[in-house]
C-alpha cells in the first residue's frame, strides 16, 4: 500500500482524491501546511505528495522548495485552480511531476499514479516446490535468515514509539514475551532532566524508579526503587554488564540478593545510551520455567542499547517541547507584539498582543497570517529573510491606531547548517506612554535649566549693577571730583564688558549651525585675536603673555570666524584666570599624528592644573571654581567646536603639571 500526502486547506480536494483512489492500493494523509508533515516526510514515510496551490506568485514556489527540503526525491503532483506559464515552468524545474487543473478527474489521477508506481511481479518464494530436486537441509540457512529478519522487523517496530518512552518500553517488553517467552519483567529508569537543562538526566538524582512492567503488581512497584549506590542498580552502574541472580556478585552481596528476591527476577541487564546508564531491566525465567542462553542475553543487551538511545532522544524531545512551550508562553504573555515568520512566509507564531494590533482591521479572524501584516512591515520582513540582516529599530504608526506610537524591530534566525535565513522575528512595542513620559521629562529638564539659568543670570547681572548703582547715587555730589570720574569710568567699562560677554555667551548658546561653513579662517590669526579679546576681560595686574608656534604653517579651517574666536577666547580666558599673578598662556598647533586631516590646538596655562573632578565637570553648564561668572565659558566653547565637527578634550591631570585643554578641528580641504 502506498501512502499519499495531500497538502491543502480545502477539505473538498482531499475528499475528491480519496473518492477516486483505490483504498487497497493507497492511503491518504491530509495536512494544511508542509510543516505539519515534516516528521513523516523526513523519515521517508510518504510515497508521493499532492499539493494544492495557485501557481500565480512566488508563494507556491516557496512551498515546493520547502517540500523538496524535507523529501528531496519524493514525487509531487500539483492541483492548481489558477496557473501562469512562468510559475508553472518554475514548478517543473524544481522537480514537480505533473501540474493538473481542478477539478479532480479520477481516471487521469489513477493513470498518473500507476506510472509513478508500476506494479511488479511478486517475489518468488524462497522455499522450492515439493517436486524440486533439492535436499531439505539446504533450506535451513534461508529459514534462519527469514527468522532473523522477522525479529529485526519486529524490533524496528518498537523504535517507531521513540518519541513516547512509555509506549516504547511497553512494546519492547511485549516483544520479549512474544519472542523468548519472558514471564515477568520490569524496567527501572533514572529521572529525566527538567526544563533549561544541558543534560537529559536530572542532576544529583541517584535512584532508578519503575517505568514499565508486565506480570507485576503495579501497586507494589510504586513504592520500590533501585539505588545507583548499592544493590542491582549500583552494580550495573559501576560494571555496565549483565547480572544474573546466580552469579558470584549476587551471592556475595546481600542487597543484590534481596532485590532479586523481592522482584522475583533472575537476570538484570543495563540500559545504556553508549555514554551513561539510563536504566535497568529485570526479568525472571521463561513462561516454561527454562533459563536463558548467554547468546540470547547478549542480543537483548545490544537491543537495549538502541532502546536506550531512543529513550534519550524521547527525553530530549520532551525537554525541547517543554522549552518550546515555555518560550511560547513567555512570548504569548509579553506586552510587546511578537510574530515569527518562516522562510516560506508562513506565520509560525503570533502572540496575543500581535493579534490585538494587527487583527483589529480583520473582525472575525482568530488565526494570524502573513497577509495580515501591513505591506510596509511585510516587505521589511521579506527583505530580512532574503538578506539575513536585521533592520535597525524604527518608529511606526498603524493606520487604524493613529493615537499610538510603536517601535518595531525585525531580527533574522538562522541555524548553523542553514545556507539561508530560517525565520524572522518581528517585535512591535507600544511606546506611546514612554514617549509621553520622555517629553514630560524633557520639558521638566528644560524648566529646571531655565530656572538655573535665570538664577545665575540674575546673580551675574546684579553683580554688574551694584557698582553702577553705587556710583549713580554719588553722581550729583561727586560729579566734579576727578577721582570719582576716573572710578566711574572704570566701573562703566567693567560693567559693559561683563554684560557684553554675558550677552555673547547667551547668543552663541542659543544659536544653531547648519554645518555648511563657507568662511576660510586662518587659525594662527584667530588665536591672536582670541587672546586679545580674552585679555580685555582679564583685569590682571601683570601683562599677560602668549606663546605659540604660529609661523610653522598657515593652517586654515572652514567655519564661522566670530563664533570660533569667541570659543578660543573663552578657553584662553580660563587659562589666564588659572594664575592671575603670572598669566602666561602657551598654544601649540600640530596636525593629527594618525594621518587624519585634522588640526590639534593645545592650550596650556601656568596654574596649578585641573584635579580629577574639575577635569570631568569643567564643560558642564554653570560649573565654576570662581565666585564670579556664570560658568558657561567651556560649555559655549564646546558647542561651537562640536558644531564645526570638532571636539574638546581635557586630559586627566598629572601631579605637578599645569592645566591643558586640547581642541581638534577638521582642516580645510
Amino acid at each position: 500500500m502506498r501512502t499519499l500526502l495531500v497538502i491543502t486547506k480545502q477539505p473538498s480536494l482531499a475528499n475528491a482524491v480519496q473518492t477516486v483512489l483505490d483504498p487497497i492500493k493507497f492511503q491518504l494523509i491530509t495536512k494544511e501546511v508542509v510543516g505539519e508533515a515534516e516528521f513523516l516526510l523526513s523519515r521517508g514515510a510518504i510515497d508521493a505528495t499532492i499539493l494544492d496551490v495557485e501557481l500565480t506568485d512566488t508563494r507556491a514556489i516557496r512551498v515546493i522548495e520547502e517540500l523538496k527540503t524535507f523529501a528531496p526525491g519524493g514525487p509531487i503532483l500539483i492541483y492548481a485552480g489558477e496557473s501562469q506559464w512562468e510559475w508553472e515552468e518554475d514548478a517543473y524545474l524544481l522537480g514537480v511531476e505533473h501540474v493538473l487543473a481542478k477539478p479532480v478527474r479520477g481516471k487521469l489521477l489513477n493513470t498518473l499514479l500507476d506510472r509513478l508506481f508500476p506494479q511488479h511481479e511478486p517475489t518468488k518464494a524462497l522455499v522450492p516446490q515439493a517436486n524440486a530436486n533439492i535436499e531439505t537441509v539446504s533450506l535451513r540457512p534461508y529459514v534462519d535468515q527469514v527468522r532473523a529478519l522477522e525479529a529485526l522487523r519486529r524490533f524496528s517496530g518498537v523504535l517507531t514509539h521513540s518519541l513516547d518512552a512509555s509506549a516504547l518500553l511497553k512494546q519492547f517488553l511485549l516483544l520479549l514475551r512474544e519472542i523468548i517467552g519472558v514471564n515477568r519483567a520490569i524496567i527501572f529508569l533514572r529521572k529525566p532532566a527538567g526544563l533549561l537543562s544541558d543534560s537529559p538526566l536530572a542532576p544529583d538524582d541517584r535512584w532508578l524508579r519503575p517505568a514499565c512492567a508486565i506480570g507485576h503488581d503495579q501497586s507494589v512497584l510504586q513504592h520500590f526503587a533501585l539505588s545507583l549506590g548499592a544493590g542491582i542498580g549500583g552494580h550495573l552502574h559501576r560494571q555496565g554488564r549483565i547480572l544474573r541472580a546466580t552469579s558470584h556478585e549476587a551471592a556475595h552481596s546481600r542487597e543484590i540478593a534481596k532485590e532479586f528476591q523481592l522482584l522475583g527476577g533472575e537476570v538484570a541487564i543495563p540500559i545504556l545510551d553508549r555514554e551513561s546508564l539510563l536504566g535497568v531491566v529485570v526479568f525472571d525465567e521463561r513462561l516454561t520455567g527454562e533459563g536463558y542462553a548467554n547468546e540470547e542475553l547478549a542480543i537483548i543487551f545490544h537491543m537495549l542499547e538502541e532502546v536506550g538511545l531512543a529513550i534519550r532522544n524521547s527525553w530530549l524531545h520532551d525537554q525541547l517541547a517543554g522549552n518550546h512551550a515555555m518560550i511560547a508562553d513567555i512570548l504569548g504573555n509579553l506586552g510587546s507584539g511578537c510574530v515569527v515568520v518562516g522562510g516560506n512566509l508562513v506565520t509560525l507564531h503570533a502572540n496575543t498582543s500581535a493579534c490585538r494590533y494587527f487583527l483589529a482591521q480583520h473582525p472575525g479572524k482568530t488565526r494570524f497570517d502573513f497577509s495580515h501584516l501591513p505591506q510596509e512591515l511585510g516587505s521589511k520582513v521579506f527583505m530580512v529573510i532574503k538578506s539575513g540582516e536585521a533592520t535597525p529599530p524604527f518608529r511606526y504608526q498603524l493606520g487604524h491606531l493613529p493615537e499610538l506610537s510603536f517601535r518595531v524591530s525585525i531580527l533574522p534566525f538562522r541555524t548553523q547548517e542553514a545556507l539561508s535565513t530560517n525565520a524572522a522575528l518581528l517585535i512591535i512595542e507600544d511606546v506611546t506612554e514612554h514617549e509621553r513620559a520622555q517629553r514630560l521629562e524633557i520639558e521638566a529638564s528644560n524648566l529646571r535649566l531655565v530656572k538655573s539659568m535665570a538664577e545665575h543670570l540674575a546673580h551675574e547681572i546684579g553683580n554688574s549693577l551694584v557698582p553702577l548703582s553705587t556710583h549713580q547715587q554719588l553722581l550729583k555730589e561727586s560729579i566734579n571730583d576727578p577721582e570719582f570720574q576716573e572710578s566711574l569710568s572704570t566701573v562703566l567699562a567693567s560693567g559693559v564688558k561683563r554684560i557684553s560677554r554675558l550677552s555673547s555667551q547667551m547668543v552663541f548658546l542659543a544659536r544653531e549651525w547648519q554645518g555648511d561653513f563657507r568662511d576660510s579662517v586662518q587659525i594662527s590669526d584667530l588665536i591672536v585675536e582670541a587672546f586679545h579679546e580674552a585679555h580685555t576681560f582679564h583685569p590682571g595686574k601683570k601683562l599677560a603673555q602668549l606663546q605659540f608656534n604660529k609661523d610653522i604653517s598657515p593652517w586654515k579651517i572652514n567655519g564661522d570666524h566670530k563664533a570660533l574666536r569667541h570659543a578660543f577666547s573663552e578657553i584662553i580666558l580660563n587659562a589666564l584666570q588659572a594664575n592671575p599673578d603670572d598669566p602666561n598662556v602657551a598654544v601649540h598647533l600640530s596636525e593629527n599624528a594618525d594621518g587624519k586631516a585634522e588640526l590639534q590646538v593645545e592650550v596650556r596655562d601656568s596654574g596649578a592644573g585641573f584635579n580629577t573632578e574639575t577635569a570631568q565637570r569643567a564643560p558642564e553648564p554653570f560649573f565654576s571654581t570662581r565666585n564670579v561668572g556664570l560658568g558657561l565659558g567651556l560649555t559655549v566653547s564646546r558647542k561651537i567646536i562640536e558644531s564645526h565637527q570638532g571636539r574638546i578634550e581635557i586630559p586627566l591631570p598629572q601631579k605637578g603639571e599645569p592645566g591643558v585643554v586640547r581642541i581638534s578641528l577638521p582642516l580645510q580641504n
